[in-house]
């Protein structure tokens, strides 16, 4: 069952659109939350959590045609890291925090491949020429969130109160990035997931977004979450290569 969850087969998608939220909170907030190997990657005085709102089509293991894939809607929450490999290599990527699908069976099956902690949620996405506005609704409003964005939108800076002074600074933290980082507690190694993509360009825009619900509970709860940048790209093939599974020293 571990061996598993170390996301052991090689996925692929389309990403009709990603919008990526970044937001700055305190650096003695985030770094409690991430595991044994992992370092907080930092602004400032400031960590960072990704919400990558994604709408996904055909999801599939790499080989199989396109019509065999699933379509669905993802929100995941993420922390900005780093990790360095027992070869002295320097990581950047992402520590799962949460997921969210409006799809059952990914909920499933994403669970029972990965570390990514999905759980089931209602989404109204839609897109009308240059707008697209997204309403999430958790049970419990555990991670509910609320926005519009205008997607022809070329803002001047980054949003007002953002610690990045200039969009080419904010741009080195939106996400997603290319590796994903996960704790595997019973062989005290970190298990990283590449994501391979081309074409990346992602642009600034301008969002009108309520503080999602997520931040309202412990341990963000005592925090002020400051909408540090906003990201968007569309139409991206999209691949996940077979989780490597790195152990970290034992004290």
């Amino acid at each position: 069952m571990m061996t598993l969850k170390r996301h052991p087969i090689p996925i692929q998608a389309h990403f009709d659109y990603s919008l990526v939220l970044t937001y700055a909170l305190p650096e003695a907030v985030l770094r409690p939350l991430l595991p044994p190997g992992l370092v907080l990657d930092t602004y400032e005085g400031f960590g960072f959590v990704a919400i990558a709102l994604v709408q996904t089509r055909a999801l599939r293991p790499v080989g199989l045609p396109a019509w065999m894939g699933r379509d669905f809607f993802l929100s995941g929450y993420r922390i900005f890291c780093r990790f360095q490999r027992a070869s002295g290599q320097k990581l950047r990527g992402l520590k799962i925090l949460r997921s969210d699908t409006d799809s059952r069976l990914m909920t499933l099956t994403g669970n029972a491949l990965t570390h990514y902690h999905y759980r089931h949620c209602q989404v109204d996405a839609q897109r009308h020429d240059q707008n697209l506005s997204i309403r999430i609704h958790t049970p419990q409003a555990e991670a509910d969130l609320s926005l519009r964005a205008d997607l022809a939108s070329e803002p001047a800076r980054p949003p007002e109160g953002s610690p990045f002074p200039d969009w080419a600074t904010a741009r080195k933290f939106s996400g997603p990035l290319p590796f994903t980082f996960d704790y595997e507690a019973q062989t005290h190694s970190i298990v990283l997931i590449e994501g391979v993509r081309q074409h990346w360009t992602p642009h600034p825009l301008c969002v009108q977004v309520e503080t999602p619900t997520f931040f309202k509970h412990p341990p963000f709860d005592k925090t002020s979450p400051v909408l540090a940048n906003a990201f968007y790209i569309a139409n991206i093939p999209y691949r996940w290569r077979r989780g490597v599974v790195e152990p970290l020293p034992r004290a």
